[in-house]
């Protein structure tokens, strides 16, 4: 599977999570974009975290790939006086590893970012302030007056 299609799948995957997410409960009333949304993040940091992680593994891949080739040959992995290896097909072994790894460590700044935009949109819903919910069927009643407390039940009908 390459890069491409891990993300795609990431993207379907974060898009499936936005769609099947539980839905507000009771007196819970966000915006369409927090509720949402942050369901959406936290699918977009999931599958940016598992692209991340196949771009890291094609890179070691193909790292694994030059160290077999060098143990089998030492001479194919003679450094030129710049640092760069004599061999041009080893040294464009040794660049797309690199480029795989910056391409991982992207997706990874990406995938945090998206994880503490969903962090920060799940707080702000949790400490929002709530009204009193519409579906209690029956609630205690206490009042106090000088010298008498009354306790009760209020039953809605």
């Amino acid at each position: 599977m390459n890069d491409r299609s891990r993300l795609r799948a990431a993207l379907v995957l974060a898009g499936a999570l936005a769609i099947f997410a539980p839905g507000p409960v009771g007196a819970q009333s966000s915006p369409a974009p927090i509720k949402y949304g942050k369901w959406a993040l936290l699918g977009t940091s999931l599958g940016l975290n598992i692209a991340a992680a196949g771009a890291h593994q094609d890179a070691d891949r193909i790292f694994d790939d030059i160290e077999d080739r060098c143990t089998a040959q030492p001479d194919l992995c003679l450094l030129g006086p710049g640092g760069a290896y004599l061999d041009p097909e080893i040294e464009g072994l040794y660049q797309e590893t690199l480029r795989l790894d910056r391409r991982s460590r992207r997706y990874l700044f990406g995938g945090e970012a998206a994880l503490l935009g969903a962090a920060v949109l799940f707080v702000w819903e949790f400490t929002r302030p709530r009204g009193r919910p519409e579906n209690i069927p029956f609630e205690p009643e206490v009042s106090f007056e000088p010298g008498a407390t009354r306790i009760g039940m209020r039953m809605a009908w």
